[in-house]
């Protein structure tokens, strides 16, 4: 596969993709697993509905988030996020080209907004890495 590099608009990068939202019916039996046999260690502010898992030499964090009563085991239920500073800024630079992103998003001291890839995928940028 080749990837088209020439645009009529220039490189864009808000952030690094550094976390992904992992939906799923039981959160505990998840952040068992990836303890268990991945080393993750688990981290959740008070009040907070997501709990974070953390490898212990860095990387991509795994979020845990509690699936909908729609979304079935073995579906696939993820979300890119990608962490940057101002999400609002970055939400208007995307819609400037072409792409559609939904509202802006309030929750425990952080914004966000989400969007798909061309594939139907969810992807979300979010202030979360920095609250």
């Amino acid at each position: 596969m080749v990837v088209k590099t020439e645009s009529a608009t220039p490189p864009f990068s808000p952030g690094p993709c550094n976390r992904i939202v992992i939906y799923c019916k039981n959160i505990d039996a998840m952040a068992q697993f990836y303890a268990d046999h991945f080393g993750y260690q688990p981290s959740q502010k008070d009040g907070d509905r997501i709990l974070e898992l953390m490898a212990p030499d860095g990387g991509l964090i795994l979020m845990l988030h509690q699936a909908g009563k729609g979304q079935r085991n073995g579906q696939s239920l993820i979300k890119l996020v990608f962490d940057v500073r101002d999400v609002e800024h970055t939400r208007s630079n995307l819609l400037e080209r072409g792409i559609k992103v939904g509202p802006l998003h309030q929750a425990d001291g952080y914004c966000f907004a989400n969007m798909k890839d061309p594939a139907g995928n969810s992807v979300s940028i979010s202030s979360r890495a920095f609250a």
